[in-house]
């Protein structure tokens, strides 16, 4: 048994990405065992996931933190350790592990999600396929009739100010915004559940103020 240990700390979303690269894992290495340190918020989620073996929480305390540590130190030896949230708690506690290959992503800017799975791999010896990119193979998936609700998540990454100033302004306006998730509404028949992360856009809190209905549910800090 070949024991990989990924560090995911952060949301459901980042982990989806961490998919590909445990899928790619167990793809390559049939004798993997992939333990995967997460967050309160992606914990529950990670453990339905069927190439996961394990999954230890860390939330984001001193205390959490110093037992996590423990816990993973008393487990004899790790093939590689992977810190794909890029934390500086994770690669901390990372540091003081045995392991023989750790692994950390680039900093640069410029590289792609995928990029760093293929960097990754590239230190592991293996290689990323078109197969390891369906992570939701053999997993059932229900029509759009049977949900209730439709998510719409608008968190800072939209915001070109505050985020995505080096890439091409796709920023909507008030009224943009407004008539999409009222349209969005109508043609659908659903209700609309928005949520958004720890720094709400103000966009965002103008729409919702306008949108106050039994149709629109605002969940906000989910970050």
């Amino acid at each position: 048994m070949n024991k990989y240990l990924i560090f995911r700390t952060d949301r459901i979303g980042d982990f989806l990405i961490s998919a590909i690269l445990i899928k790619s894992i167990k793809s390559n290495d049939q004798h993997a065992h992939i333990t995967v340190v997460s967050s309160s918020k992606n914990y529950d989620y990670i453990k339905k996931f069927k190439n996961v073996d394990n999954v230890l929480l860390l939330k984001n305390d001193a205390l959490s933190k110093i037992k996590i540590f423990f816990k993973l130190s008393r487990q004899t030896f790790f093939n590689s350790i992977i810190v794909h949230d890029n934390k500086i708690r994770s690669k901390l506690i990372s540091f003081f592990l045995r392991s023989k290959n750790k692994i950390f992503l680039k900093k640069a800017d410029k590289y792609s999600h995928i990029d760093h799975i293929e960097h990754i791999l590239e230190k592991l010896k293996f290689k990323l396929n078109e197969e390891s990119l369906n992570i939701f193979d053999n997993q059932p998936v229900k029509s759009f009739q049977e949900y209730n609700n439709i998510l719409f998540h608008f968190d800072e990454k939209w915001i070109h100010k505050d985020y995505i100033q080096k890439f091409t302004n796709i920023e909507p306006t008030l009224d943009q915004l407004i008539n999409f998730l009222i349209s969005l509404q109508k043609k659908t028949n659903k209700k609309i559940v928005i949520t958004t992360g720890v720094k709400a856009p103000i966009v965002l809190k103008k729409c919702v103020k306008n949108l106050n209905n039994k149709n629109f549910e605002f969940l906000e800090n989910l970050g």
